[in-house]
């Protein structure tokens, strides 16, 4: 990861959980069950702000969260001050790169949900991730990935030539509304928002 890639995941921390795509999305009790199926520590690569990892750890499973962004790691400890203590004594949060991170420890469940993999753009780095989530599973552990599977049709829509999604506007805690869209640099695409008050 770049500088670049850091600068846009801080720009778009605040604002990822009022996405409704994001928010709204049903893979949490798929990932959930899987962390209790697995009686054993879990260990969560592009976590985000916890949209998995926060529930995850409510189920009462030990969980690891590792992201490249400090901006979001940030947003996911807002997000667990507001839980209970039992909660928050599960959760290990680190800041790292998911192509050479070494957490010393070994994992009965490893997940990379919502596609942050799709982030390493060259096959040098996809492969450094995936030695790195074989150092860490454990024998017998489990490895679940989750991958965008493109639709060519979806792709070359007329209506995605100016961005990604249709959003609809939505209104932040602190009342400023927030109309959120894509945008691309560098070959990372990332989230962007037009806020007014």
């Amino acid at each position: 990861m770049t500088a670049q890639a850091e600068d846009l995941y801080a720009q778009s921390a605040e604002f990822y959980d009022a996405v409704d795509s994001y928010r709204a999305r049903s893979d949490v009790p798929f990932f959930v069950g899987y962390a209790r199926e697995a009686n054993g520590p879990v260990l969560e690569i592009g976590c985000g702000t916890g949209r998995v990892l926060v529930p995850t750890a409510k189920a009462g499973c030990d969980i690891t969260g590792l992201d490249f962004s400090e901006a979001m790691l940030d947003h996911c400890r807002r997000k667990l001050e507001r839980e209970a203590q039992d909660v928050r004594r599960r959760v290990k949060l680190v800041q790292g790169d998911m192509r050479s991170f070494d957490l010393e420890q070994r994992f009965a469940l490893i997940t990379i949900p919502f596609r942050p993999f799709q982030h390493l753009l060259t096959v040098e780095d996809q492969l450094a991730c995936l030695a790195c989530v074989k150092r860490h599973l454990a024998p017998g552990g489990r490895f679940i990935l989750d991958l965008f599977n493109p639709s060519m049709k979806a792709l070359t829509e007329e209506a995605r030539k100016e961005g990604f999604g249709h959003e609809p506007e939505v209104t932040m805690p602190d009342g400023r509304k927030m109309k959120p869209g894509r945008a691309s640099r560098g070959g990372i695409t990332s989230s962007s928002t037009r806020i007014a008050n």
